[in-house]
């Protein structure tokens, strides 16, 4: 028989809980959040009084699942998909659509937030600028709405939609010898000379890139992709690849971006929970395109 005394589960303390389990970290999870890491322990504490079992192993050096917090952790995300497909169907984010993004905003991305304001039925779109990886788990666990990722990206429990294609543009110093054409072709490129961000900084645009290539990048310390572009400037033979829409907004006097002659491209991608209508993914993806 069902104890209908015991009190419903919290779904805010069930979404930090995921948030914890998938970082295994509780600073980390607390900056996710955007609250302090405190809160988030007495929070995960907490469940686990009410569920009556440990989900987490602790010590001064890691946190890890407890067979239970597995077990917990599958459960927790069916219910807040659950939970978001109700809050859909229930029309109560008709006003909000959560966008996790990367930091730089392009044309592209401002047409289609005009086109979502103004669309047959309106959204405010609130943008998160988040990691690839980090923006992917919060539209998981219902802290996003939809994120934007270009290359392939196969996320299980995830809906992904193609939304359009952009070229990719060298990126080389303004000393390179091919600084002054007008495009150049990859084969013109020393080898050597390529740079890419680590790959765990976006590893579906990183694979994308290196599909397009015959050439594997230098092994260099992981860097982010503006320790990349300050190692092209100072090198006369280093380069790089990167979206053209990206580089749109760019302003350095120390690099010039090229097309690529033949033209490469790469896909840009809308993910949505499962929990999202078809045709909204569909409307979403359509906002983006060309």
């Amino acid at each position: 028989m069902t104890d209908l005394s015991r009190p419903a589960l919290d779904l805010e303390r069930i979404r930090k809980f995921v948030v914890v389990a998938e970082e295994l970290h509780f600073g980390r999870a607390a900056e996710r959040l955007r609250i302090v890491q405190s809160a988030v322990s007495q929070q995960i504490s907490r469940l686990e009084r009410e569920l009556g079992v440990r989900l987490l192993d602790r010590t001064s050096r890691r946190v890890g699942l407890t067979p239970a917090g597995e077990r917990v952790l599958a459960a927790a995300r069916d219910t807040l998909a659950a939970a978001a497909r109700v809050r859909v169907v229930a029309g109560d984010r008709a006003t909000v659509l959560r966008i996790g993004v990367a930091s730089c905003v392009t044309e592209r991305l401002d047409r289609a937030l005009a086109r979502l304001r103004e669309g047959e039925r309106p959204v405010e779109p609130e943008l998160v600028d988040l990691p690839v990886a980090a923006r992917l788990d919060a539209v998981r666990n219902g802290e996003l709405d939809l994120a934007l990722v270009r290359g392939a990206v196969t996320p299980t429990g995830m809906r992904v939609v193609r939304a359009w294609s952009e070229p990719l543009h060298a990126v080389v110093s303004r000393e390179h010898l091919a600084a002054g054409k007008p495009a150049i072709s990859p084969h013109d490129l020393d080898p050597h000379g390529l740079r890419l961000p680590a790959r765990e900084s976006d590893p579906a645009m990183y694979d994308a890139i290196l599909a397009t290539l015959t050439v594997a990048p230098r092994r260099r310390p992981a860097g982010d992709l503006l320790n990349v572009l300050f190692e092209v400037a100072r090198d006369p033979g280093g380069w790089t690849l990167m979206p053209a829409e990206q580089l749109s907004g760019s302003r350095s006097e120390r690099v010039v971006h090229l097309p690529l002659d033949p033209p490469v491209t790469i896909d840009g991608h809308v993910v949505t929970s499962l929990a999202t209508p078809g045709p909204c993914a569909a409307s979403y993806a359509a906002a983006l395109a060309d």
